[in-house]
């Protein structure tokens, strides 16, 4: 009998191989196109992998994906609040 891959599992095996693909696309000389495609590639499996990489391997597919739509709101809500607070930060010093 098979023993099952945990999702979380998979898709980190996923995205590393997209990560990999991504770097290919953004090393070659030949089309900025491609180029463009490799970084929009590059960015967001690496974002996705910040949030796979914190999921616990033994969670079912459900919750995994629960998980990491969390993950992802609160890196987004990171950003954001980085960038509101960016203008005021930088008054502090003046």
């Amino acid at each position: 009998m098979q023993k099952k891959i945990p999702f979380a599992e998979r898709a980190e095996s996923v995205l590393m191989a997209s990560i990999l693909i991504g770097i290919a696309l953004v090393a070659q000389p030949f089309s900025i196109y491609v180029f463009r495609i490799g970084l929009v590639l590059l960015v967001a499996a690496t974002l996705l992998q910040i949030a796979v990489g914190n999921v616990p391997k033994h969670l079912e597919t459900g919750p995994s994906i629960v998980r990491i739509v969390i993950i992802l709101a609160i890196v987004a809500a990171m950003f954001g609040l980085g960038i509101f607070l960016v203008p005021y930060f930088a008054q502090l010093g003046r």
